[in-house]
């Protein structure tokens, strides 16, 4: 990961997480979202199953804060961007976010809290998935 041509971080064998923090997010939000990405059995075992976890494979997660996955494209053809937590208090969810994933073992490395961020993905199978703390059931 990249900010004005410096690179700031990067990791090995893990999961690259694009966070997102809305305006009605709190702290159990926070910790629900670190304990589900570090806990998700999406790395093969020996026979090619997705059942092991980051922390199984001692994975590392790269954080990346991104208030842009909150963007509302439904009406017209600018996003609105209005779910979004103000910078200030989604800073300070998103550091609880990494604070929680590295108390659970996870080796975390992040990007530049509001900075534009250049980021490299070698993506090792075709898996995306969204994590979303209001839609547990």
């Amino acid at each position: 990961m990249r900010v004005d041509d410096a690179s700031i971080a990067g990791i090995g064998q893990g999961l690259l997480a694009l966070v997102g923090v809305g305006a009605d997010d709190q702290h159990a939000d926070a910790d629900w979202l670190a304990e589900k990405i570090v806990a998700l059995r999406v790395f093969p075992d020996g026979d090619g199953l997705m059942s092991r976890a980051l922390l199984d494979v001692r994975g590392q997660l790269l954080a990346v804060s991104q208030f842009t996955l909150l963007g509302d494209c439904r009406k017209g053809r600018r996003p609105s961007f209005s779910a979004a937590m103000a910078p200030g208090p989604a800073e300070a969810l998103f550091a609880r976010f990494v604070e929680r994933a590295r108390h659970l073992g996870a080796a975390v490395q992040t990007g530049q809290f509001g900075a534009t961020m250049e980021v490299e993905l070698v993506n090792d199978g075709p898996v995306t998935l969204v994590i979303d703390s209001k839609r547990t059931l």
